[in-house]
């Protein structure tokens, strides 16, 4: 499983889906068409974002690879224009890191 993550990675989610046996690749700084590219995003199985102020990071994903799964791990909520787009979305308060790997590695 390819995973492409965007934003921080507090609760340590990274590291976690490495341990489960993804390939996980991170975003360097704003979510951007060429970033996301550098990222992986192409082949990724999963886009993860933790930050929801780069919400319109989905729908460039989403434009760049239209099969990838979006993930969404944040306290905050996810803006009305990016729901559609968002296939799961999680609360690190609700769901540890551990319960997130097992669902997606």
């Amino acid at each position: 499983m390819n995973i492409v993550i965007a934003g921080e990675d507090d609760e340590g989610l990274a590291a976690t889906l490495e341990a489960a046996g993804a390939t996980v690749r991170r975003v360097d700084g704003v979510a951007t068409r060429n970033s996301l590219s550098a990222a992986g995003i192409d082949d990724a199985d999963v886009f993860l974002l933790t930050d929801m102020a780069d919400a319109t990071a989905i729908s460039v994903a989403k434009n760049q690879n239209p099969d990838v799964r979006v993930v969404t791990y944040a306290t905050d909520s996810l803006p009305e224009f990016a729901r559609a787009q968002a296939d799961l979305a999680l609360d690190p308060a609700l769901f540890s890191p551990d319960l997130v790997a097992e669902e997606l590695a």
